[in-house]
């Protein structure tokens, strides 16, 4: 099993490249960052976290694709993820750019994660309709895809009008969308449509939804896809249990804070599990 970490990077928190190269170090697979672009003030929509307050990490969090190109800088092997991009939050064709120079001076190393958002006010900021949300970001990744693997793109949607259009570099590999969200059936419809993964939050649930993954995959003519439990607290017999499911990458979830803060909570993690889960080689 490859076991990757995910941290809130902010401007207050240990560095990102510095947190990759120990995280790689360590033999860790992959990096992940989450991403908002601002917090509006009001809250009108309740903290996810069923905390009163929102934790003030979420509003200083760094942009995670710039944050993520000094990670591939000082690194050779770890997988640099989003996790997750707000993508509907994103102009398309500016973002696609970005994703495939990323992945084109890293050596093909990005693993975007995308997800729906939560935050309604975060998302009119950018004139996103909370309710077109989901169809908005399935274009997004369709257009991308357009322009990361075809020689001369186009796409027309309702949200996305691309015409016929040249676009270099390209990334150097087929770059993995992996979704976040809860289990459901149109988010199941949706990976099977356009992604190539789950990022379930927490990793709660998976077991039972295993099935209606499968059949959405199935019914679009496609082989299970993975499966990556994300911002796992782990525990022993949770990593045990993730693997008798044939799950073999689980990303970890360490603190937001200062170096001194963040590396031994590497180390337990390193000692306690990366030996006993790991293929070898990261």
């Amino acid at each position: 099993m490859r076991l990757g970490v995910t941290m809130f990077a902010t401007d207050r928190a240990m560095a990102v490249p510095e947190l990759a190269v120990e995280a790689e170090r360590r033999g860790f697979a992959s990096l992940y960052l989450p991403e908002h672009t601002h917090i509006p003030v009001s809250r009108a929509t309740p903290p996810p976290t069923g905390d009163p307050v929102l934790p003030e990490e979420y509003a200083r969090t760094l942009d995670p694709l710039v944050a993520l190109a000094a990670a591939a800088s000082v690194t050779e092997r770890i997988v640099l993820g989003t996790g997750v991009s707000l993508i509907a939050e994103r102009e398309p064709i500016v973002t696609a750019k970005a994703v495939a120079t990323l992945d084109h001076l890293s050596g093909g190393r990005v693993a975007l994660g995308v997800g729906f958002g939560w935050n309604r006010e975060e998302a009119a900021g950018h004139g996103v309709r909370w309710e077109t949300r989901r169809d908005r970001a399935r274009e997004h990744v369709l257009a991308m895809r357009a322009l990361w693997e075809r020689e001369e793109a186009s796409y027309e949607g309702d949200f996305v009008r691309l015409t016929p259009s040249w676009t270099w570099p390209k990334p150097a590999r087929r770059i993995p969308v992996l979704l976040g969200g809860a289990a459901g059936p149109t988010l199941f419809r949706h990976i099977a449509e356009y992604g190539d993964g789950w990022l379930p939050i927490g990793g709660a649930g998976v077991r039972e939804a295993l099935p209606a993954l499968r059949d959405a995959c199935a019914r679009a003519g496609r082989d299970p896809v993975p499966i990556i439990p994300f911002g796992t607290d782990p525990t022993p017999g949770k990593l045990d249990y993730y693997a008798s499911l044939g799950i073999d990458e689980v990303v970890l979830r360490v603190p937001s804070g200062s170096r001194e803060t963040v590396l031994p909570v590497l180390d337990t993690y390193a000692d306690a599990y990366l030996r006993a889960h790991a293929d070898g080689e990261p």
